[in-house]
């Protein structure tokens, strides 16, 4: 039993830093993507960013393919999930796209921070994903620090005809997030090189249509490698977390991004980190610990068997109970009657 608690224990902490692992490696694409959208225009970057995911986890796949099991591939059955998550990660940034194109920037940022909210809903109400009260605490937390984070003052939310779209985009990525979770016991590999390869492709398409250009050998090869750590080794590292903890709580911890991409930038770019922002690092830090601790505590069942004799009568009483308590926690005190 002692074995057993400890092996779950590793498997959930190795979970939370995998879910942790994807949003260090998302945080590079804010900084990194900054410097380069001087040579490569923003839909050919998107493109490149996707293909840049698929064909490097394609390559490690290759690699992998050896050991892999007939059953981890994807199958028939996994079809619905894996065309909604492409089609999803195709339609989503042309809504945000658009969204930013009759609104203001500001707006859209603020409002794609929802993210976590339509993953969290979503999850729950049509994937029936247990989401508990402390979750919804630490998800309250996440959402009231971004709001800070990208608060600019007054005016910087106006909800417009704009907002719309951004709110589509949101939904969009929340529904894919719940797509992946589907699918997330099979292949990492696989799951990651298609959705690279074809949500890349889809990308590239719309910037040739739009009329966006290819640029300079080397900025596309600089783009793939960004695309590759960005975007491909975030996705694997989301996805294995996503197997243990869930569409919601992977989310919850996901959130974590933007706070370690202002510090990257103020690395990276010398920008500077505001009063607003370390309030923000404050709440943040709160919601993530909710996070935290609801990840850690589970519920299980005891079954207890007492025998007794009665005038000669030997007697088996077998009772269970379930109640919660901490990971690795061993020890705890409770009467039976």
């Amino acid at each position: 039993m002692k074995k057993q608690n400890e092996k779950s224990k590793n498997i959930t902490i190795l979970a939370i830093l995998y879910a942790l692992a994807a949003a260090l490696f998302y945080a590079l694409n804010v900084p990194c993507s900054k410097l380069l959208l001087e040579y490569v225009s923003p839909t050919m970057m998107a493109a490149f960013l996707y293909l840049g995911a698929g064909l490097g986890v394609g390559l490690m796949y290759l690699f992998h393919l050896p050991k892999e099991q007939k059953t981890e591939r994807l199958n028939k059955k996994d079809l619905p999930y894996t065309i909604g998550m492409v089609l999803l990660d195709i339609i989503a940034p042309i809504l945000l796209m658009i969204g930013v194109n009759i609104g203001s920037s500001s707006n859209a940022t603020l409002l794609g921070n929802f993210e976590i909210v339509a993953t969290t809903v979503i999850a729950l109400l049509i994937f029936k994903e247990s989401v508990s009260r402390r979750l919804w605490i630490a998800i309250a937390f996440i959402t009231l620090s971004s709001i800070i984070l990208t608060f600019g003052g007054e005016g910087s939310f106006d909800f417009s005809f704009g907002s719309v779209f951004v709110l589509g985009a949101t939904v969009c990525w929340g529904f894919e997030n719940n797509c992946t979770r589907k699918i997330s016991e099979k292949s990492t590999y696989q799951i990651v090189t298609i959705k690279g390869l074809c949500s890349g492709t889809g990308s590239m398409i719309i910037a040739l249509v739009i009329g966006e250009r290819f640029s300079q050998i080397q900025y596309i090869a600089l783009a793939l490698l960004l695309g590759f750590v960005a975007y491909g080794l975030s996705i694997f590292t989301y996805i294995r977390a996503q197997k243990t903890l869930g569409a919601a709580k992977t989310s919850a911890y996901y959130a974590v991004a933007p706070f370690i991409g202002a510090f990257l930038s103020f690395i990276l770019l010398n920008e500077s980190l505001t009063v607003s922002y370390l309030i923000a690092l404050a709440v943040m830090i709160v919601g993530t610990g909710f996070a935290v601790y609801d990840t850690l505590i589970r519920k299980h069942t005891h079954e207890h068997t007492h025998t007794y004799t009665q005038d000669g009568i030997t007697y088996t009483v077998t009772h269970s109970h379930s109640h919660q308590h901490v990971l690795g926690r061993e020890k705890h005190d409770h009467k039976h009657f």
